[in-house]
């Protein structure tokens, strides 16, 4: 979780957003994960599909 929280508190930081309450510092800290673990499986499937399209 500290991971989590640290990249949303890095986020809100770069930005400029005015500082989140406690639940929703958890929220952005699990919206961020959705978005690195979709991000992931995005780029393992398209190489996957590519590396079978070149065989």
């Amino acid at each position: 979780m500290k991971l989590l929280y640290f990249l949303a508190d890095a986020f809100i930081n770069t930005f400029g957003i005015t500082r989140p309450t406690e639940k929703a510092r958890r929220n952005a800290a699990f919206f961020i994960l959705t978005l690195i673990v979709l991000t992931l499986l995005t780029a393992s499937l398209a190489g996957v599909l590519i590396h079978a399209a070149m065989h």
